[in-house]
């Protein structure tokens, strides 16, 4: 299995990845939030200058915030900075689009986006909708070094539900995944990417398509609890992040609240009900994945954190990591808080990343 990380894009962080191919991660995941990052294709274009070796790539492109040509067109540019190395990871988008106060695009949506998009990375035409219109499109001067189709750009297409894993399985180099608790559920995400590579025509060969899963990583201590003060400073921020996108998916679409957040669901929804609704979509992703604002302390609780994030002895994680590999899930990639993510890359990569 693979060790990846996922990266908060910010312009003035590129060591962070360099450390990580030092150590020997294979991926870096930089993440597409216009509203609390910095722009990954700027900040990927100063990553691919400073590495060698490290795969790079969106983490996860969004389709609602540009057109498809646009981002065929953006990681071509960075495949041209970093040849052979370069994947594009695409999501429909729960955070970034959710932060603008938008929704994020509907299946139907996002599987027309995915019908135009792939061709365009190999730069073949495409066809684009206009109001209804197919209108062909590709990229005219690919030569002389604007852009590089040359070398495969890989597509990972990001699906936590049934129908966004069948739009993989249709589309799809591979599949970004909501981190499996343990073997059985990743069967599960295979068998819907293999239903829907079926309706499209596709037969996939579980070895050759790649799958990755986005969690975070606590090495604990023997005899330290998963929600220690250590612990919950390495973690909570993701923690908190799972239950950002519960409390979304809840109040959007009316899906049951999680069974781990039980005890503490009525409190944070109470906190949220008291905010203004016009500004609620910038308020509930406060911090989001970076670290944890002070009113939220209280919800990192246990449960959440052993939930939505990998904690365990160096034994434990490992053994966990091996049983997911076993089950066809290629790599895991990390996503630390902000202020100790130096300190979780390193304990992973010490105590973790020579047994996997």
């Amino acid at each position: 299995m693979n060790l990846g990380v996922c990266v908060a894009s910010h312009i003035g962080d590129i060591d962070y990845v360099v450390r990580a191919e030092a150590l020997g991660y294979s991926h870096a995941w930089l993440a597409d939030s216009q509203m609390i990052w910095s722009d990954c294709y700027a900040t990927l274009a100063l990553v691919a200058d400073r590495t060698e070796s490290i795969k790079i790539g969106t983490g996860v492109a969004i389709t609602g915030t540009r057109p498809a040509p646009v981002t065929a067109a953006s990681i071509a540019t960075i495949n041209a900075l970093a040849p052979g190395r370069t994947f594009l990871g695409v999501g429909a988008g729960n955070t970034a689009m959710r932060i603008m106060g938008q929704p994020p695009h509907r299946i139907r949506e996002f599987d027309r986006y995915l019908t135009t998009l792939r061709p365009l990375l190999r730069g073949d035409e495409s066809m684009l909708d206009d109001r209804g219109a197919e209108v062909p499109i590709r990229h005219l001067m690919p030569d002389r070094g604007f852009v590089n189709f040359e070398d495969p750009i890989p597509m990972y297409v990001s699906g936590f539900g049934p129908r966004s894993l069948g739009l993989a399985g249709r589309h799809g180099d591979g599949a970004v995944l909501a981190m499996p608790p343990n073997a059985a559920v990743m069967e599960y995400f295979w068998k819907q990417i293999e239903a829907g590579a079926a309706d499209a025509g596709r037969s996939l060969d579980r070895s050759a398509y790649y799958t990755s899963a986005l969690t975070t990583i606590v090495v604990l201590d023997p005899g330290e609890a998963p929600d220690s003060p250590r612990a919950r400073h390495e973690c909570g921020a993701f923690a908190m992040a799972t239950l950002h996108f519960a409390y979304d998916q809840w109040r959007q679409l009316g899906r049951t609240p999680p069974a781990f957040a039980a005890d503490i669901w009525d409190d944070y929804c109470a906190m949220l009900a008291a905010l203004p609704k016009e500004r609620l979509h910038q308020r509930i992703h406060a911090g989001h994945n970076c670290w944890v604002i002070p009113e939220e302390e209280r919800f990192v609780t246990r449960e959440l954190i052993e939930a939505s994030c990998l904690v365990g002895t160096a034994e434990q994680v490992v053994e966990r990591l091996q049983s997911l590999d076993a089950a066809g899930l290629d790599q895991v990639m990390i996503l630390p808080p902000f202020d100790p993510r130096y300190e979780v890359l390193e304990r992973v990569a010490r105590d973790v990343l020579p047994h996997v």
